[in-house]
């Protein structure tokens, strides 16, 4: 199987309607939202094109998509999820949502590791909890130090509170380790924390790391997982992701509202399921060439933009862009759309630690990645 990077051309690509490819005027190269360049995975293709061709558009319903994710899961991570105590959600945000209106009360305390996707800090605020953050490392790795202080401050007044994990880490691409998610463990239990963990990057972990589903490790049964195929197979505007619940948590899923599962699309759970089960070689094709981008771009920063600081990521088809050393203020992002042309995600919206940097997706093709970056360093001329 080919690698999926390398099969559309920017004229095909262009003529796509998504916000990848219609938010910016026709001569920006976009390397921004989390969109990949690549054809949909055959599978999928023919589970939609067989719904569509049977009039199978209506409401979903029962555990498909749970069992395929879990045959999944078991295949690729060694971890079986309890296909009795899932829900299905509109999508992994949504469902983020949901399950914190479960186990925490309004203004309660949620601790995120920033910088981290910006929809972590939006959606927390619209549904009325604060943010504390507890920034990673200088190396992007979960500090244990400041997550007990986090922790500490969330549950200082005796309200009910949360620890929104990101894993793999959106932007950094930082895979967790069993020893950093046992502290996390160790910690919530201390500080009687509830963990939520986004885990929509988890099949997008290249050969170096191993991501390990944070409801398969001890102590960890009060917690959430959110679960979905969309960034691994390019499924975000086919709506559907899976809220996984430890068996001590099980009976606050079951409080989550009926309604909620009427927010999923009936073809985005087609398209999902099929992916779980039947995507895997596309995926392995994938990985493949993502692989190669990340490498694409060390070698591609270290020639054209020596400056910038990069550190591949582990997992996910993002890289995040230290480029303090170049001297364009906070929002570096700015300066490479308006005189570069290329499109990249802008720093700051993730929080602490974002300012002076930019994140890049790396999920399109060499040459594609080679022409972002030969207009980030003429921007800079």
């Amino acid at each position: 199987m080919g690698n999926p990077l390398q099969m559309l051309s920017l004229d095909e690509l262009r003529r796509r309607t998504s916000m990848k490819w219609r938010r910016f005027p026709p001569d920006v190269l976009p390397v921004w939202v989390a969109e990949m360049d690549v054809p949909l995975a055959e599978p999928v293709a023919r589970a939609l094109t067989e719904a569509i061709a049977a009039g199978d558009t209506g409401y979903p319903d029962g555990p498909g998509y749970a069992l395929a994710l879990a045959e999944f899961a078991a295949d690729r991570w060694g971890w079986t999820p309890a296909v009795e105590h899932t829900a299905i959600v509109p999508d992994v945000m949504m469902g983020i949502v949901e399950v914190l209106k479960l186990v925490t009360d309004q203004g309660a305390a949620v601790v995120v590791n920033s910088p981290v996707y910006p929809p972590f800090y939006q959606f927390l605020a619209n549904m009325g909890r604060r943010v504390i953050e507890a920034p990673l490392t200088a190396r992007h790795r979960i500090d244990p130090d400041g997550l007990d202080r986090a922790f500490g401050q969330a549950v200082s007044a005796g309200r009910s509170a949360a620890y929104l994990l990101c894993s793999p880490h959106n932007p950094t691409g930082t895979v967790h380790t069993r020893a950093e998610l046992s502290a996390v463990t160790e910690l919530a239990d201390r500080h009687g924390v509830r963990v939520v963990v986004d885990e929509i990057h988890a099949p997008l972990v290249h050969p170096e790391a191993t991501h390990l589903p944070y409801l398969s490790l001890p102590g960890t049964e009060d917690a959430f997982a959110l679960l979905s195929a969309s960034k691994a197979w390019n499924l975000a505007g086919l709506k559907a992701a899976v809220a996984v619940a430890g068996r001590g948590a099980a009976a606050d899923l079951a409080r989550m509202p009926e309604e909620v599962s009427h927010g999923p699309s009936h073809l985005g759970v087609i398209a999902h399921s099929a992916a779980f089960r039947h995507g895997g070689p596309w995926l392995d094709s994938l990985l493949v060439g993502l692989d190669e981008n990340r490498r694409l771009l060390g070698d591609l920063l270290a020639e054209h933009l020596p400056r910038v600081r990069y550190r591949p990521p582990e997992g996910t088809y993002l890289a995040w862009l230290d480029c303090r050393a170049l001297d364009l203020a906070d929002d570096p992002a700015t300066v490479f759309l308006e005189r570069g042309r290329v499109a990249l995600s802008a720093g700051p919206p993730f929080g602490s630690g974002g300012a002076g940097h930019v994140r890049f997706n790396l999920a399109t093709s060499p040459e594609l990645l080679t022409e972002a970056v030969r207009r980030m360093a003429a921007a800079l001329r």
